[in-house]
């Protein structure tokens, strides 16, 4: 399918909704600020990442779960940046586990709508991707974007190193897509700690996880360095 009649039949869909995941506390960014306020390109992340999901497609409903102490901070970015897109401001829990079963909560639609989970500090996330995760989710249920890895890959056991194959290993990027029954099916179970994700909480209930393709570009801001790298990733998108 090409990318115009990708995005022709994604925006035909009635029901596409976004959890944006906005937990972390800027602990490894050496930052008081947590990482998905702090400004690229003179805007905060999190600002970047609700507007590449409002790009893919404009009736993409979007919820942003955020903790509670930050929910008056958020309300003052978004009037100091004149940010107006319409979005559902949730509280954020214990954990991400948590904080994404308290979107779910908040979103009303039928068992065949589609949820695509996200991370806040993933703004460079392209309409393809965006696209194509929902529409893979649409005919199987789910959508898990990821890249192969480019790195020779080792697994420590028992303080042993182990080869593995690199073509077998994948890096689990997000959105993270899925038909909004399972979703909400998977998230009723008890948490674990072997949730790191969306994919592992679905996958528990024995579901087949299907894999679309991301990109490296898709970079999840975690250290200083990211900031910078994030910039001229974005200077080179409106070039």
């Amino acid at each position: 399918m090409t990318e115009a009649n990708l995005k022709s039949h994604i925006s035909n869909l009635t029901s596409k909704h976004v959890i944006i995941v906005a937990g972390g506390s800027g602990t490894r960014m050496q930052s008081t600020v947590p990482k998905q306020f702090l400004l690229v390109n003179g805007l905060p992340v999190v600002m970047h990442t609700m507007q590449a999901f409002h790009n893919a497609d404009a009736n993409i409903d979007l919820v942003l779960v955020l903790h509670t102490d930050f929910h008056a901070y958020w309300k003052q970015l978004c009037d100091e940046h004149s940010f107006t897109l319409p979005h559902l401001l949730v509280a954020g829990g214990e954990t991400r586990f948590h904080s994404v079963k308290n979107g779910l909560e908040h979103i009303k639609c039928t068992d065949d709508a589609l949820i695509a989970v996200h991370d806040a500090v993933r703004p460079l996330t392209g309409s393809a991707i965006i696209q194509e995760s929902y529409y893979h989710a649409e005919k199987h249920g789910n959508a898990i974007t990821a890249v192969k890895s480019r790195d020779s890959i080792r697994r420590v056991i028992d303080g042993k190193s182990v080869s593995l194959l690199r073509d077998e290993i994948y890096l689990v990027q997000t959105p993270q897509t899925f038909k909004a029954g399972l979703l909400r099916k998977a998230y009723e179970q008890d948490f674990s700690v072997k949730f790191t994700d969306d994919a592992s909480v679905v996958e528990e209930m024995s579901i087949d996880i299907h894999l679309t393709e991301g990109d490296h570009e898709n970079i999840k801001i975690t250290f200083p360095e990211d900031i910078a790298i994030a910039e001229l990733l974005l200077n080179k998108k409106s070039h």
